[in-house]
């Protein structure tokens, strides 16, 4: 059973940063590629951040580049979302997720999701 963990989610005013970390087992770690979405009250889940399973490419959404970096840890088995410059419309349970497909920006190509940790960003 492939187990995410996201934790680092809170409050912080707007302009401020905040670092979401998810980790896993080292054998998923080492087979999947891994992406950050987020999901705000009343809409749909949507794509943040995505890293290769190689680590040598990676993937953001047009609203969250040049504030947010993704990283991996491969010693760890730690993924990383840096999110600097926070808006108010940052707010959102942010999700890690696993995938073995090709296209990592698109939800149905995970296959397995963490259970989410909430950041709010206030004006």
């Amino acid at each position: 059973q492939v187990q995410l963990v996201e934790s680092g989610g809170g409050s912080v005013q707007a302009g401020g940063s905040l670092r979401v970390s998810c980790t896993t087992s080292e054998r998923t770690f080492s087979r999947y590629a891994m992406g950050w979405f987020r999901q705000a009250p009343g809409k749909e889940r949507e794509f943040v951040a995505a890293i290769s399973r190689s680590g040598s490419s990676i993937f953001y959404a047009d609203s969250v580049k040049g504030r947010f970096t993704i990283s991996k840890d491969n010693a760890k088995n730690m993924v990383y979302l840096q999110m600097n410059s926070l808006k108010p419309e940052d707010t959102a349970v942010y999700y890690c997720a696993a995938s073995s497909g090709v296209i990592l920006d698109i939800k149905s190509e995970y296959d397995y999701w963490g259970e989410g940790t909430q950041v709010t960003v206030s004006s």
